[in-house]
């Protein structure tokens, strides 16, 4: 295990825990898919929206979101014809809070 100072860098984190934390930041790991959470964060967004917003094909949102969707990091509920996504991992605010702040 990793010391810095003397201390432990992990602290007997659970396996399961730390699993499933890798498999959010490699998904988040795509600049694409980093923008839609972004858009995410602040509320609801349709696919037409995002593809707006963010200047990608509706091909590329929807496939972004179908992978964002299946490992639990967005929700959506349908309204008519419309699906309203959402970001609903609480851990992405705090990645995305490290980005914008690392670099500062």
């Amino acid at each position: 295990m990793a010391k810095s100072n003397g201390k432990s860098l992990l602290r007997g984190l659970d396996p399961e825990l730390l699993m499933r934390a890798a498999e959010t930041i490699k998904l988040l790991g795509h600049p694409e898919r980093l923008k839609i959470v972004e858009v995410l964060e602040g509320g609801e967004a349709t696919v037409s929206e995002l593809q707006e917003r963010l200047q990608l094909r509706q091909a590329q949102v929807s496939q972004h979101l179908a992978k964002l969707r299946g490992r639990g990091i967005v929700a959506s509920r349908r309204d008519g014809v419309h699906m309203h996504y959402r970001v609903v991992e609480p851990k992405v605010r705090h990645i995305l809070d490290c980005i914008r702040t690392c670099d500062a």
